[in-house]
């Protein structure tokens, strides 16, 4: 039953992930095809592509869905597998709604929030599952800094490790290929305040912010170009920008289904589900919150076939209704959206595509003139990230609850 369990978990997870991939490829595509740089098709072949490789480079955000949500503790091994089946079902069914009715929403939102909701109604209310604050102290070496070279003074120093007095303080120094480092205590802040809240407020802000300076920049340096000439040039610039969107479309989206799948198979290990597995069934088996290398393989490549699927009814919102794009708005709007997620990849934030897509679109269309922005259309787009988390999570926690009445999920 337990590998059947984990089995289900898998498949789920796939198809949030291929559902996830024709949701999202109309971020990473829409202005290059609202631009006509390319046609819809090639779009969609370029976005698979990158999706593929940026989905296996990196691990962070996988770490962050794994270990840095819910603490899986307070879980009942036997009944980890049920919650993260309702909170996939939660995030691909509202996916499913917004989809239908056009609306950019965020893939990213959809799977935190039904893994919240989840979690809460497998404990039965007990909303100390989340893991809203972690703080973690670490140490790390830092090159020294003149103040500090200046409290060490003329002490002989040894090559490797020296601990040290200077006054109250403390010091480990170690020389190190010509360098003095010192060792530092350092907090690592973590958790779904730091990891999914803030940047989600972040992200939308930067991508919008950024997106106008360097839109007000390139109109500062283009303004003697011929619009021909812009065209010419910025058509080809944005394949670049795209491919880079893609990749980093990638490198963030496709993770969140890898952190589920490995959140599920380190749940089953160490709960002993797995100590009867068959030895060709052995690969399942993990305690490690990085996602094995199969798992990160499977994932990118079902992201990939989701992206080839396309998704055009987010692609009309995103590329033509928003703002009337040219070839120099979609290299703005793109590389500003890329930079986002690209870094919030790195520091193992899930953030969403959609909301840096399309907020640097606004910021895009804003530094052309106010007025090119359809309110109408971007008020649509705000009330769907507004909804986003508590509908997911809503849906899966209802789902949780279905399940228990009607004697599918054990209590």
């Amino acid at each position: 039953m337990t590998l059947t369990l984990i089995l289900t978990v898998i498949l789920v997870a796939l198809i949030f992930e291929y559902i996830n991939g024709f949701h999202d490829t109309a971020n990473s595509i829409a202005t290059v095809v609202g631009t006509k740089v390319l046609t819809p098709r090639q779009a969609i072949v370029l976005a698979a592509v990158t999706n593929l490789v940026g989905a296996l480079y990196g691990d962070a955000v996988a770490k962050t869905v794994t270990s840095g949500i819910v603490d899986s503790n307070l879980i009942a091994a036997s009944l980890a597998q049920y919650m993260l089946i309702c909170a996939l079902l939660g995030g691909i069914v509202w996916n499913l709604i917004t989809w239908w009715f056009g609306l950019p929403s965020s893939s990213t939102h959809a799977m935190v929030g039904g893994l919240c909701g989840a979690s809460v109604a497998i404990v039965n209310g007990n909303w100390s599952v989340l893991k809203w604050v972690e703080l973690k102290a670490k140490k790390e070496l830092v090159p020294a800094s003149p103040d500090v070279l200046s409290q060490i003074g003329d002490r002989a120093l040894e090559a490797g490790t020296n601990a040290i007095t200077v006054g109250a303080n403390k010091l480990v120094v170690v020389l190190q290929g010509g360098q003095t480092l010192v060792e530092r205590t350092v907090v690592e802040k973590s958790g779904i305040l730091y990891k999914v809240v803030i940047p989600m407020f972040s992200s939308p802000a930067a991508g919008f912010t950024l997106g106008l300076l360097m839109m007000a920049a390139l109109y500062a340096i283009l303004r003697m170009w011929r619009p021909v000439t812009v065209n010419r040039v910025f058509g080809k610039l944005q394949l670049l920008s795209a491919g880079y969107m893609g990749f980093s479309h990638g490198l963030n989206d496709a993770q969140k289904t890898m952190g589920i799948i490995t959140l599920g198979l380190v749940a089953a290990t160490t709960g002993g589900a797995f100590q009867e597995l068959p030895d060709w069934l052995g690969f399942l088996k993990t305690t490690d919150s990085k996602p094995m290398t199969w798992v990160k393989v499977v994932c990118a490549l079902t992201m990939a076939a989701g992206t080839a699927a396309g998704g055009w009814r987010i692609i009309r919102t995103l590329g033509h209704k928003m703002v009337k794009l040219q070839p120099v708005h979609g290299f703005a709007a793109e590389t500003t959206a890329a930079s986002v997620l690209f870094v919030a990849g790195h520091l193992g934030m899930p953030v969403s595509t959609t909301h840096a897509i399309s907020t640097s679109i606004m910021g895009v269309g804003c530094a052309k003139r106010f007025s090119a922005l359809k309110l109408t259309v971007v008020e649509r787009v705000i009330w769907a990230w507004i909804l986003t988390l508590p509908a997911a999570g809503g849906l899966a926690y209802a789902l949780v609850r279905a399940g228990r009445w009607l004697g599918l999920i054990p209590n």
